[in-house]
């Protein structure tokens, strides 16, 4: 998967309802736009009227809904068409599902998984998977890049302010240009296996292997293999 010039995107090419139409809600005609628009009124309803409405509606915008999943207010999403959920999955208030990548299915949640308020899945040429039954802490941030992909493993616990990666890393070799135009490393994918448990503000780095029932401690920076039933000190 070739990393998205995103930047471009948003700037160049056409006129800027087609720029938002590419860039935000990934699919052409005008049907798909209006639905979109809709659904993304109904984000901001409050209360219990706006859950109805979120559950009524937005099933339809996603790859797959599966029953009883539960979307909060502000959820911010991009190319939702990309996005799988499961059942019974509840998408908290301002949760960021962002699946800019060029694939059927870029961010597969599963089964009664839990995306705390603020949880942020960012695909920007990867993917990500969350396993049956994970729970994701408020403000984590789940980012994927270059090719490269996240899986997380089942029954998954991740505290607040969480930090995992998938690629990421950029190319540093040259003196002579900014690293920021020097791309990105291709790869380094990165897995949590099932029963894993972070702790609060952990940081789990491109191509970390978390072994399953392993611990990291609040404020831990996981990196490379941690075998299972291991616990890695903040």
């Amino acid at each position: 998967m070739p990393q998205p010039k995103t930047q471009e995107a948003v700037t160049r090419g056409g006129s800027a309802l087609e720029r938002y139409r590419r860039v935000v809600v990934g699919r052409p005609g005008l049907g798909a736009l209006l639905y979109f628009e809709l659904c993304a009124w109904l984000a901001g309803v409050p209360g219990a009227a706006g859950l109805a409405l979120r559950r009524a509606f937005w099933p339809r915008l996603f790859g797959a809904c599966g029953a009883g999943t539960v979307f909060g207010a502000g959820v911010t999403l991009r190319h939702p068409h990309r996005v799988r959920l499961g059942e019974r999955v509840v998408v908290a208030d301002g949760c960021v599902l962002d699946a800019r990548t060029d694939a059927d299915v870029v961010i597969d949640i599963g089964d009664d998984s839990i995306l705390g308020n603020d949880v942020t899945i960012s695909c920007k040429g990867g993917r990500v998977r969350v396993g049956r039954g994970a729970g994701l802490g408020t403000r984590t941030v789940i980012h994927a890049v270059a090719g490269a992909e996240v899986s997380l493993g089942a029954d998954l616990i991740v505290g607040p302010g969480c930090y995992i990666a998938g690629g990421g890393n950029y190319n540093a070799s040259r003196l002579d240009l900014p690293m920021a135009r020097q791309g990105v490393r291709p790869g380094e994918s990165t897995e949590l296996a099932d029963d894993v448990w972070l702790g609060a503000h952990v940081i789990v780095l491109p191509g970390a292997r978390v072994g399953a029932g392993s611990i990291g401690a609040a404020g831990a920076v996981i990196r490379g293999r941690i075998p299972p039933r291991t616990i890695v000190g903040g």
